[in-house]
């Protein structure tokens, strides 16, 4: 049987963590931040990082730590979940990634540390496409329901359409895609900054999609596959309140992962819909929001590889 969530997550521990300028032309959430030497932002990212992981292992979630490499610099490297993803039929993808310095980031050593706990039958490397330019960047690009074999994704530079619809025709998933802009007109760079899918509830910025027969067409997909819409604003999604995912311990107990920044911007009675349906775990990362331009959700790459 399909499940929404994992208990099981890879996240990689940055050695190179900075403001990445060939991501910054179409990730507007990405800033650069005065002040502070390379040496300190590095030193945050990393003080920021062990923390998430600690309070990840201490709700008994098991994370598969990989530490990049010094060389060559990868500043995105802590956003694993761009460049592969790991199904529960033993499949890993690995996907096209834009920007030449984050391609970088797919390192066979990964997999080879994966297979000592886990089934991996094959892998899909879909790198090919950036000779057609022609881009698709994970579980940022494509927001699956596994549970009604269904994915969505907002169309930008960084995620093609026909790659996007050819990709769920071979996993035999309906395919929904739309655009989506932020208050300034401009293309969100991944869907997973503007929707969160748990098994029964949704977070979304529908406003973020402008044509209403698209609005309409992924409201309706969402409630028809039961899930409760919890929507929040432009402002809300600035503060990386789309970009979260569900987890389940290994007790069995659920918890939806956030950003300290994105649970501070959301109301009481979006809090109240989401506890409904799970717990929720905070953490804090100011510097690899504001400079990475990514927040909880993309530091997380999950796996539903079977277990060795």
């Amino acid at each position: 049987m399909a499940k929404q969530y994992t208990s099981n997550l890879l996240m990689v521990r940055p050695a190179c963590f900075q403001f990445n300028e060939e991501t910054a032309t179409s990730n507007a959430f990405q800033k650069t931040l005065a002040g502070l030497s390379k040496e300190d932002i590095k030193q945050k990212a990393l003080d920021e990082f062990d923390a998430y992981v600690a309070q990840l292992r201490d709700i008994k979630i098991n994370v598969t730590v990989i530490q990049d490499t010094k060389f060559p610099v990868k500043p995105d490297a802590i956003f694993p979940n761009n460049w592969i993803s790991m199904h529960a039929d033993g499949t890993v993808y690995l996907y096209p990634m834009q920007s030449p310095n984050r391609r970088q980031e797919i390192r066979p050593e990964i997999l080879d540390e994966l297979r000592k706990h886990f089934s991996i039958r094959d892998i899909v490397d879909l790198s090919s496409y950036i000779q057609e330019n022609k881009f698709l960047e994970g579980t940022g690009s494509i927001i699956f329901d596994h549970l009604h074999k269904r994915a969505y994704a907002c169309i930008s530079p960084r995620t093609n359409k026909d790659l996007f619809l050819d990709y769920c025709k071979k996993l035999n998933i309906h395919a929904y895609c739309f655009t989506a802009t932020d208050a300034n007109n401009k293309q969100i760079y991944h869907t997973n900054v503007m929707l969160t899918i748990g098994d029964t509830f949704a977070v979304i910025c529908l406003e973020s999609i402008h044509d209403k027969t698209e609005r309409h067409v992924v409201k309706s997909a969402l409630v028809a596959s039961q899930h409760e819409i919890i929507d929040i604003t432009f402002e809300q999604m600035n503060a990386f309140a789309g970009n979260m995912l569900q987890v389940q311990n290994e007790d069995g107990k659920t918890f939806l992962i956030m950003s300290a920044s994105a649970l501070d911007s959301l109301t009481a009675e979006q809090i109240k819909q989401i506890e409904k349906h799970t717990s929720i775990l905070s953490v804090k990362i100011p510097t690899i929001e504001y400079i990475g331009g990514g927040s909880a959700r993309c530091m997380l790459a999950e796996i539903f590889l079977p277990k060795l």
